[in-house]
């Protein structure tokens, strides 16, 4: 024999064997169903053979799932069928009894796999997820247009704004020494500018600074300080005019002072406390020190306002001492005005419209198992 014919012959009878997938005796109850599900290989052929013992079965369907209908048949004895399965597909076998008695019948389905690959496939049934994408049609309401409106208004916008300095106090107080008959410990009071809040403005302390200088000594240095600072900002855009004024403004930071001379205690206290240093008690200060002369700048929002105290005491045995106490304020003036402006406001205009919106579907589907 021709061994090209030879080969044909062996291997047509491979893919032409049957392979055994179900043979089975299935009992029907009265009202029952029984459904078998199997998975099939592209090109298998399916050899369906059912035997009734007994009675006829009322319904036998084959279906390739989910509802392509294969065969059915009614009051059905015996039957046998063939199938050619075109892709992977599962196959349902279901079968139905509305009789009032029982029924047996003895069931049998084969594959004939069509190469060589797919002998050896499993008919076994998984089910998996799966998603769909439904369209529904519903009726929203959407944006169409906008309207816009136009009005005239008024706002309050301001007009100037500027900072100066104002020297606000500038005295001398003499503070006897131990060995006189007088008081050793004095002080100067003063008060801040008032803040003024007015229709169209408003004016108030934002920081200040005093000095504290004993004598001749420190009266020179302060003159020295205004002569740096007088040369320094000729010509410059600054709001200050002495060097106290630099120092509440934060434009300068350090200020000369003399080492020699008759030093002075100090403190700035509030009423209070002022009463409490005069009488020699523990007292509490907002800043204090020692020394033949000293500064400090004030920008503490609860310190802008009100009236301080400059508390002074005078350790010296036999010198009696001269104090000199200034203190200078930056003050912020806004002036207001009205401004008319264009306001624009749009709104948006809804109408009815009808829009489809996808929903994904969850469902669970039968598949081969396969190899």
């Amino acid at each position: 024999m021709n061994k090209v014919l030879l080969m044909l012959l062996c291997t047509f009878t491979a893919f032409a064997q049957k392979i055994p997938v179900a043979d089975l005796q299935i009992k029907l109850n009265p009202g029952a169903t029984e459904e078998l599900m199997y998975g099939f290989a592209d090109g298998d052929r399916i050899i369906f053979t059912i035997e009734a013992d007994g009675s006829a079965i009322s319904e036998v369907t084959v279906t390739e799932y989910p509802s392509a209908l294969k065969y059915k048949g009614q009051n059905v004895k015996e039957e046998k069928r063939e199938f050619t399965v075109q892709g992977n597909s599962v196959y349902v076998f279901r079968f139905g009894n509305i009789t009032k008695g029982k029924r047996n019948c003895r069931v049998s389905i084969q594959r004939a796999p069509k190469r060589s690959e797919t002998k050896n496939f499993n008919t076994a049934v998984k089910w998996i997820k799966v998603q769909d994408t439904v369209w529904t049609s519903v009726t929203k309401e959407v944006v169409v247009g906008y309207d816009t409106l136009h009005a005239q208004k008024t706002r309050r916008v301001i007009a100037s704004e500027k900072k100066y300095e104002e020297m606000v106090f500038d005295k001398s107080q003499r503070v006897n020494a131990r060995s006189s008959f007088g008081e050793t410990k004095s002080g100067l009071s003063f008060s801040l500018p008032l803040s003024v809040v007015a229709k169209d403005e408003t004016k108030k302390v934002v920081a200040w600074a005093y000095w504290v200088g004993v004598g001749e000594e420190s009266n020179e240095f302060w003159k020295q300080n205004r002569k740096l600072i007088t040369g320094a900002v000729q010509g410059a855009a600054t709001y200050f005019t002495s060097p106290l004024g630099g120092i509440a403004a934060g434009a300068i930071t350090n200020l000369m002072l003399p080492v020699n001379g008759e030093d002075v205690e100090y403190a700035l206290v509030n009423d209070q406390n002022y009463k409490l240093f005069l009488e020699g008690k523990p007292y509490k200060a907002f800043d204090s020190g020692k020394g033949v002369a000293g500064y400090k700048r004030i920008t503490d929002a609860d310190r802008l306002q009100g009236k301080f105290n400059i508390a002074l005491a005078n350790d010296n045995l036999v010198q009696p001492i001269d104090v000199n106490v200034k203190v200078a304020v930056i003050i912020e003036h806004i002036k207001y005005k009205d401004e008319k402006y264009t306001d624009q406001t749009i709104t948006p205009r809804y109408g009815k419209k009808i829009v489809r919106e996808p929903q994904i579907m969850t469902r669970e589907i039968p598949v081969p198992v396969g190899k």
